[in-house]
């Protein structure tokens, strides 16, 4: 029986994540964070002292990365090198370093293969800059999934201002705006909407309606295929 591939593009910030664990977790299929593989690239590299955007010598690192994708307990943990990092890549300087990196060929051909096998052995939820673009460009289900920068970091904030001292609105809008230049051009795979993906945008959504209209969407598809 052919699988189910649904993709959701966003914005930094736009909630993808959260919804798209929440479906996945829903309807019983498999979530793929694509984001966490590219903020675990950007991890190792800071972890051995290598900026980010310092391409050649982020490629020379990728020989040596071991990153993968566990299930456990239902839910999706990230490992490199062994050690689940799933924690240590939310930080506010790896998430920058995962937009340098991710504008990296190399680097994004190193996780692609990866990605395409999962999708291929499950019914998915993938979510990212360029599911639907790029990665699975033959998915049943394209979604862009977007928000007001505004509504993006109020989000953030409301979620991190009481762990993280110093943080403050203005900054994480800032820094969402100069992370949605860097992603929408960057000169490889960037951020766009896929030409027959559905927008939906939940700037005056509240998150249940977001996963309510997604998972109608998705029992649209079974429903078709009959």
């Amino acid at each position: 029986m052919r699988t189910i591939n649904v993709a959701i593009d966003g914005p930094a910030g736009a909630g993808k994540s959260s919804i798209a664990k929440a479906v996945a977790k829903n309807l019983g299929y498999v979530y793929v964070d694509t984001g966490a593989l590219y903020r675990s690239v950007a991890y190792y590299a800071i972890s051995n002292k290598i900026k980010p955007d310092d391409a050649p010598s982020v490629c020379k690192l990728l020989s040596g990365l071991d990153v993968q994708l566990k299930f456990i307990n239902g839910q999706q943990r990230v490992f490199v090198a062994g050690e689940d990092v799933s924690d240590k890549i939310r930080t506010p300087e790896v998430s920058m370093g995962s937009s340098a990196v991710s504008a990296i060929p190399e680097v994004r051909n190193f996780l692609f293969d990866l990605q395409k096998k999962i999708a291929s052995e499950n019914n998915i939820i993938m979510d990212g800059r360029d599911i639907g673009t790029v990665v699975l460009p033959d998915a049943q289900l394209k979604i862009f999934l977007t928000a007001s920068a505004e509504e993006r970091a109020r989000r953030r904030y409301e979620e991190i201002k009481n762990f993280q001292e110093g943080i403050s609105f203005e900054n994480i809008l800032s820094d969402i705006i100069r992370r949605d230049q860097n992603d929408m051009n960057r000169a490889v795979a960037p951020l766009k909407q896929a030409d027959d993906a559905i927008l939906v945008d939940s700037t005056d959504m509240g998150i249940d309606q977001v996963i309510s209209h997604i998972e109608n969407l998705i029992n649209n598809i079974d429903k078709q295929r009959g």
